[in-house]
């Protein structure tokens, strides 16, 4: 049987630039397993706050987003103290922020 899952590298920073070309900032700030890491995504919607999404696979096998805090937003230290928490847990993880004031990211998937 063989993987047709892209690296999670590859995939990642083609997003990173997606958000780049659209004049919304991003940056990678850990880098995981280049190969197969995880990705958390940490949307700062500035005075707003910031949403933590971990990828996640759905009932369909399809990828997906779990939203930390119940889905709120969340003042930035307290998502950055939860995205430490679960590095230290995880080193083969992945974070991005993008930095959307509407809270618009890239990356294919629902909320599940």
């Amino acid at each position: 049987m063989t993987n047709e899952r892209l690296k999670a590298e590859f995939w990642i920073m083609a997003h990173v630039r997606r958000c780049n070309a659209r004049g919304v900032p991003a940056t990678v700030i850990s880098r995981g397993d280049a190969r197969g890491g995880t990705l958390v995504l940490k949307i700062n919607q500035f005075d707003r706050g910031c949403r933590v999404l971990s990828q996640a696979l759905g009932m369909d096998g399809g990828l997906g987003w779990l939203a930390a805090f119940s889905g709120n937003r969340v003042p930035e230290a307290e998502a950055d103290d939860y995205i430490a928490r679960a590095t230290g847990r995880d080193p083969d993880l992945w974070v991005v922020e993008i930095e959307s004031p509407d809270g618009w990211h890239p990356f294919e998937g629902k909320e599940i």
